[in-house]
């Protein structure tokens, strides 16, 4: 349990809040790059740490991240005309480029040279790994953009799912590094099965346990913590234990562990106290991971089916999540359909700020419990001038994976060498970052 205060200040990211501070030391995923898909393409409002902005893809196909309100008058540019290099706000007709800089004012006498003397809040941009990424920090502070593990080489086919979600960051990312609930809350879309290892069919995750009760153990790290979830495993109980490792990318990122096929990651950015954008995804080899939209079609998590336009989900509160009573009498445990929808209802119910002062928490807490402390300590270690968790020297090796694995109980799990899932893994060789590339 935490105190008020303390739940602020692991909650709270908006105006000027500390842990918005930490987190613009970090390069912030702003939306999904297909969400600007062509050049003088409609532009998107995104939030993000209760800053409205807005992307747009210009007609050289430069990305751009403005302020959403004109200098001028301060009207939405959502509305704009993105044409010939820049975004016009339909109010006057000035005109910003992808740097902020005002590149026309039809309604100001052109011998006032008003222009040169206004600049546009603009953010340097980074796509990668599917997404639209900018720099929200101090300019002079900005370090070289460096791929996230999750999508560490050009290579790797990234799918991802979008959900704006009502409900703060932190409880989201919680969900994520709680491997106990999964037992519970998953138990009909991951099965337990007499399989070697975790394994991914069209319709289910399998795995080798039917333990619900996992003993956690943590080991932290300068970037965040990895922990292992350790299970009875349905074969050779005696001599083996089936061991799931979780690790935790401060400030928002969870590398769950794989299946046989592909690797899972989930992001969750903030988009404001309350809202969270929430990313699922399933990274790895472009043969055996799953497009985006099967990938999405898999979870639940469609636009136009699950979601809104906007990536809000239909599921809500007032139509129970769309949940299935009948489904649940015949069997399955939550009537929910597609895990993360489960989650998304878990997550939602528990208010927009979770009150943590009323909680009653456990052994299976462990990693929640570790999240918390670390993150106030790193935000008291950065109001105090320390860098941020997770930068320069503390950012996470490559070497760092999520895994799971049946292993002998001799082996120390956080000894095990593990390796992402690709094909051929073991012939590959690692990169300057000490991520596998192709051999």
């Amino acid at each position: 349990m935490i105190t008020a205060e303390e739940n602020d200040l692991l909650c709270r990211v908006e105006n000027g809040a500390p842990m918005g501070q930490m987190m613009r030391r970090h390069w912030v995923p702003v939306c999904l790059a297909e969400e600007v898909p062509e050049p003088d393409g409609t532009p998107v409002k995104a939030r993000i740490l209760g800053e409205d902005l807005v992307v747009f893809r210009d007609s050289e196909g430069r990305v751009g991240v403005l302020d959403e309100q004109c200098p001028h008058r301060r009207v939405s540019l959502v509305f704009g005309r993105n044409e010939e290099g820049g975004l016009r706000c339909l109010y006057h007709g000035w005109k910003m480029d992808v740097q902020g800089n005002v590149l026309e004012m039809p309604s100001e006498l052109a011998a006032s040279r008003v222009a040169e003397k206004i600049k546009h809040k603009a953010y340097p941009v980074k796509e990668w790994g599917g997404l639209v990424w900018a720099w929200m920090g101090e300019k002079d502070a900005m370090p070289e953009f460096v791929p996230p593990p999750w999508a560490p080489t050009a290579e790797v086919r990234v799918s991802i799912v979008k959900a704006v979600l009502p409900a703060n960051w932190a409880q989201i990312l919680e969900g994520a590094i709680d491997s106990a609930h999964s037992s519970s809350l998953h138990s009909s879309d991951m099965v337990p099965a007499k399989v070697q290892g975790a394994e991914a069919t069209d319709k289910a995750w399998l795995r080798p346990s039917t333990d619900k009760a996992p003993r956690l153990q943590v080991q932290r790290g300068g970037y965040g913590f990895r922990y292992a979830a350790i299970r009875r495993p349905i074969f050779d109980a005696e001599t083996h234990d089936y061991v799931r490792s979780t690790v935790f990318v401060a400030p928002w990122t969870v590398l769950i562990p794989p299946n046989n096929l592909y690797n899972v990651a989930n992001v969750n950015v903030p988009a404001d106290d309350t809202h969270t954008n929430f990313y699922f995804i399933a990274w790895g080899h472009p043969s055996q991971t799953p497009e985006t939209e099967t990938w999405r079609k898999f979870l639940g998590q469609t636009v136009g089916v699950d979601l809104d336009a906007y990536y809000r989900p239909l599921r809500n509160f007032d139509n129970r999540f769309w949940q299935d009573r009948q489904a649940m009498k015949a069997g399955n445990f939550t009537g929910i359909k597609g895990f993360p929808n489960q989650d998304i209802a878990m997550w939602t119910t528990m208010g927009a700020i979770a009150d943590r002062t009323h909680e009653r928490l456990g052994a299976s807490d462990v990693a929640v419990v570790q999240f918390r402390r670390q993150m106030l300590e790193a935000l008291q270690a950065f109001r105090d001038g320390g860098q941020a968790i997770g930068t320069g020297d503390n950012a996470i090796p490559g070497s760092v994976c999520a895994y799971q694995s049946v292993i002998p109980k001799t082996t120390d799990w956080r000894q095990f060498e593990a390796r992402y899932v690709w094909p051929g893994a073991q012939e590959a060789t690692e990169n300057d970052n000490g991520y596998l590339v192709k051999a």
